[in-house]
């Protein structure tokens, strides 16, 4: 489970093919702290398995099922990348809860960048936009944000902090990202489609209140 936190910006050092995945070493030093083989980490939001630390790099093995769900896939040397360690019980939750289990790949539509912090318009596929509410919490590259609006995209707000210790300085228009939504909104989503049968004054009001 993760947080959503960035606490540090890491660098892919090379990327191997291994049996039905790949081995992606990344140069780190923040998260390799208190780290040991078989610890997760998330990587642009995808939690991956330690498999090996080096004095300032560790690596992961990715399947070819994550490759093809996440942007992991196009990670290339130099790639940089949002990491973040597993959270512990005593820390504090300073975003939302985050598996790491990424649902779908968002792609940035609009980019409008402000003195202070810059908007972003996402579109995301339509099997999980039903789970995105305004003013809830979603990962974007394993980064938790709030959602401004949604309407025919999603629409999100940066703040300069944000910007400055994450990858989002260098998206652009067209980037792919990973997008994780709030695993309290797929629960309440089912538990109400299999209670209420889907078709229920609960539903509706659920649906009233913008909860989907």
């Amino acid at each position: 489970m993760f947080t959503g936190i960035i606490e540090e910006i890491g660098v892919v050092q090379s990327i191997r093919q291994s049996a039905n995945g790949k081995l992606i070493s990344i140069h780190a030093r923040t998260v390799i702290e208190g780290t040991k083989i078989g610890d997760s980490i998330a990587i642009d939001g995808a939690c991956q398995t330690v498999t090996q630390i080096g004095k300032d790099y560790f690596t992961v093995f990715a399947s070819d099922i994550t490759l093809g769900i996440t942007t992991l896939g196009s990670f290339k040397p130099g790639t940089k990348v949002n990491l973040e360690r597993a959270m512990q019980p005593q820390g504090r939750l300073g975003g939302h809860l985050v598996q790491g289990h990424v649902d779908a790949t968002g792609k940035i539509v609009s980019l409008h960048r402000l003195p202070e912090g810059v908007e972003i318009s996402l579109t995301v596929p339509e099997n999980i936009s039903k789970f995105i509410v305004p003013k809830g919490s979603i990962a974007i590259d394993g980064i938790s944000l709030t959602v401004v609006d949604k309407k025919d995209t999603i629409e999100l707000y940066c703040i300069p902090e944000t910007i400055a210790n994450t990858t989002l300085d260098n998206k652009k228009v067209g980037d792919l990202v990973n997008v994780e939504v709030d695993i309290i909104a797929k629960y309440v989503y089912y538990m109400v489609q299999k209670i209420q049968g889907g078709n229920s004054s609960l539903e509706k009001k659920l649906k009233e209140e913008g909860f989907w």
